[in-house]
């Protein structure tokens, strides 16, 4: 399969074990499928990263986003089913979270309750504690990126979108300037070296 024709993929094309049922989201080097396991008939989310448009930096995130993925079972991290790959692209198997993302929450409910807000940020902090025990900076934490799962009353966040996921030891620093304006930490829109106290900036930012 070609690439033109794998960006072109519709409804019920299946790749291996699974069928594509419709698009969720896609990005200038990815999209996301939401899909079926023909064998089981479970519903998954199918990332489709196109291999061609990654640079250097992009093919990174990439590997860190698998390394990381694969080594983590966490109730507030989305969780990695599977992984393939074809001729140009690779296929991440992600778990479906039914509830969409925090920020269709927020257009639906428009501002949440205290107690909610609170259950939300512990869930996300929960999440980030996982993140930086593995020395990881997800560099990219907005609404978007926080999938919900489980029915209204208990409703369970879960980090997803390590697309622009970054390793980084004690001590050490990154400069590269990526991510989403309205939730990067001000040392990142000034171009000056940065660490994992980001993310906390940007869970800050989705707080208020």
């Amino acid at each position: 399969m070609d690439l033109e024709a794998t960006k072109n993929l519709s409804e019920s094309h299946t790749i291996g074990n699974y069928i594509l049922k419709s698009k969720l989201g896609e990005s200038s080097f990815s999209t996301v499928w939401k899909a079926e396991n023909k064998i089981t008939g479970g519903e998954v989310a199918v990332k489709q990263v196109y291999l061609s448009k990654l640079n250097k930096n992009l093919r990174n995130c990439l590997d860190c986003e698998l390394n990381f993925l694969s080594s983590v079972n966490h109730p507030n991290i989305i969780r990695l089913l599977d992984v393939f790959e074809d001729e140009c692209c690779m296929f991440l198997v992600l778990e479906f979270c039914s509830g969409g993302n925090l920020a269709s929450y927020l257009q639906q409910h428009g501002r949440v309750q205290e107690k909610i807000a609170k259950r939300f940020t512990q869930q996300m902090g929960d999440g980030l504690k996982i993140l930086q025990s593995h020395y990881i900076i997800h560099r990219d934490l907005k609404p978007e990126n926080i999938l919900l799962s489980g029915k209204e009353s208990g409703v369970v966040l879960k980090i997803a979108d390590f697309g622009l996921s970054r390793r980084v030891l004690p001590d050490n620093y990154v400069e590269t300037v990526c991510g989403s304006p309205f939730y990067m930490a001000p040392e990142v829109l000034q171009f000056q070296r940065y660490d994992y106290k980001v993310d906390m900036w940007s869970v800050g930012v989705i707080l208020f």
